[in-house]
């Protein structure tokens, strides 16, 4: 059998309309906006933005989320087609199987494992910092060993288990097993909290920018050496390029969307609304936070003592009398890693759903609960899976890696639908690309760009974790691929 044999779209369709693996169809077009700037709108605002100032931009932040904005409009437009066309569980896995093969769609689902189930692991230990910020408001804490992993250690006392990161993925996955709808609902709540917040740091923000801290806008081109003694390129364009592929990680969740196309109520009209209303939502708030962040500290704040919490720390030290908009931020951004777990634990395992019905991974992986209808086995399994990561490991910085993985992801998706349109032209879209192939040609240049601007040790890493996957398809996937033994069977029969 061929390495880029592709699955049937009639077959897909066919699959997604009835029988004991189906998930049930809770979601409209305002819940999959809500879901999309549930994942977007988090870690990405809150600290990734700072981290682009002090290493890579400087006040041209705003150019840089731009870039990453247009970029990701130009996959999003291409998501929304296979999405209202192929409204099956899986996201851009799906849309590779049915037209780049199952070799690439492997690659692809493997991907995501590392965008989401990493990403739901990491973004777990931050929460766990900063449910401690908020425990400290009202004068309490978790004790430092319970709070960390055995490899920190701080004055002497040397972690042992990170409890609270396990308690919030526990809940997190238990909401998702009882329910897409009763998940939606809170991520909704989440949602309207955090958004109100940004909107606040915008509005009274403004008011407290210094015009010195936005000139130059754009520095001219040096480099800056990290904490790590990671060199990159800071200002000009490659400065630009190098924040906007950083600050992507901040638009990551309208992919996250198309997961849950099989629990559309409408697919073919909601889904379309639900990628592109959160990406346009977002890029909006995206822009005018960044502009007013970059306004009221100066680099030097971002790259020494605010670092991770650079929002707050601005606020405090630069806008005098709104203390408590600082702790409101803290808040926003602990509800902020919530939703965006919630939402990284529902594509992962909603992708691995997808892959489990192909034969690419263990049948466990489809289990559908016969009450919820919900892919409760993979739920717990994922839930053991990051919660031994969160539990027992440091945090590390993945977010560029994530970046990677991902843009690697909207390439191909950006590839496939011109794909698709030529040898499908005949499918029923709810939504099609307007002026295909050229958006296809500018997705790809763009996102082609920002992984340039990431470096070459990102590239490494992506290819050290491509290897890995492609020895567990050789070794598993690709001799239990349901596509394989049907080709086999009817070669037999021949």
């Amino acid at each position: 059998m061929s390495l880029f044999a592709t699955k049937s779209v009639d077959k897909l369709l066919a699959e997604s309309e009835g029988g004991a693996h189906t998930l049930k169809r809770t979601l409209g077009p305002l819940s999959l906006i809500a879901l999309g700037i549930g994942a977007i709108i988090g870690a990405g605002l809150f600290v990734r933005t700072a981290a682009a100032i002090a290493e890579r931009s400087g006040p041209s932040v705003t150019l840089a989320f731009i870039v990453a904005g247009i970029g990701c409009a130009f996959a999003g437009l291409c998501y929304a087609e296979f999405a209202s066309m192929i409204p099956i569980a899986g996201s851009a896995y799906t849309y590779s199987y049915a037209t780049l093969g199952e070799l690439v769609a492997w690659i692809i689902g493997w991907d995501l494992v590392l965008e989401y189930a990493v990403g739901a692991a990491t973004v777990a230990i931050a929460w766990s910092e900063y449910f401690n910020k908020i425990l400290e408001f009202f004068g309490a804490h978790v004790p430092y060993q319970w709070c960390h992993s055995p490899l920190e250690t701080m004055n002497g006392v040397t972690g042992i288990m990170n409890i609270p990161a396990v308690v919030i993925l526990l809940i997190l996955s238990a909401l998702l097993i009882r329910g897409t709808q009763e998940s939606a609902f809170v991520n909704a709540v989440i949602v309207v909290t955090k958004v109100s917040i940004v909107l606040m740091v915008i509005v009274i923000g403004w008011g407290f920018m210094n015009p010195a801290n936005h000139t130059p806008y754009i520095p001219q081109p040096t480099t800056y050496t990290t904490s790590q003694g990671v060199t990159h390129a800071y200002g000009g364009i490659m400065g630009i390029l190098g924040a906007a592929g950083v600050v992507f990680f901040a638009f990551i969740g309208f992919d996250a969307v198309s997961t849950a196309a099989q629990e559309a109520k409408n697919p073919k009209r909601d889904m379309p609304i639900g990628i592109l209303g959160s990406l346009v939502v977002c890029t909006v708030l995206y822009v005018l936070f960044s502009h007013v962040l970059s306004g009221i500290a100066t680099v030097e704040d971002f790259r020494t003592a605010g670092k991770e919490a650079s929002v707050a720390f601005a606020i405090t030290k630069y806008m005098t009398g709104y203390g408590w908009l600082a702790k409101f931020v803290t808040v926003a951004i602990l509800g902020g890693f919530s939703s965006v777990i919630l939402v990284m634990l529902l594509g992962q395992s909603r992708v691995f759903f997808s892959m489990s019905h192909d034969g690419l991974v263990p049948k466990v992986f489809s289990e559908v609960h016969p009450k919820y209808q919900t892919p409760y086995k993979s739920n717990m399994l994922f839930f053991v899976f990051t919660s031994l990561f969160a539990a027992f490991l440091p945090e590390s910085i993945v977010g560029e890696m994530t970046s990677i993985g991902t843009l690697f992801a909207f390439i191909l998706v950006c590839i496939g639908v011109w794909i698709m349109r030529r040898r499908r032209p005949d499918i029923t879209r709810g939504f099609t690309v307007p002026a295909l192939p050229v958006v296809s040609i500018l997705g790809v240049l763009v996102c082609g760009a920002m992984i340039y601007g990431l470096g070459w040790t990102n590239w490494l890493r992506l290819g050290v974790w491509l290897v890995i996957g492609l020895c567990i398809y050789f070794g598993y996937s690709a001799r239990h691929s349901n596509l394989r033994q049907q080709q086999n069977t009817a070669t037999a029969k021949r």
